[in-house]
């Protein structure tokens, strides 16, 4: 089993993130360090990439937009994400879904 970094927030959970825009394919690629790899094709300037980040993990996990919020890292390629509402147990739920295992 790989340690993920996903801890209890009071509004949900934290998940660590490894962000590599300007990628082929968009999609999870497993994990990395302790984060989330997630591949945008997006490029990294102006928030990009971020919004494409979110706006798959949204969609891939079937969440509200209101759920995901970037809440640190947003110039830099290690993120927090804050996910609204869901435990860090549900969180692994869907990672595995996805077949990321944590």
């Amino acid at each position: 089993m790989v340690d993920i970094n996903l801890v209890p927030h009071p509004e949900g959970s934290l998940l660590d993130l490894k962000a590599q825009p300007g990628s082929r394919k968009t999609e999870l690629r497993g994990l990395q360090n302790g984060a989330l790899k997630v591949c945008v094709t997006e490029v990294a300037e102006k928030g990009k990439a971020n919004k494409a980040i979110v706006t798959f993990l949204r969609k891939t996990w079937k969440l509200k937009g209101s759920q995901l919020e970037i809440i640190s890292g947003e110039t830099a390629s290690h993120k927090k994400l804050l996910i609204r509402d869901l435990t860090p147990e549900n969180v692994l739920q869907l990672l595995r879904m996805c077949g990321v295992e944590g």
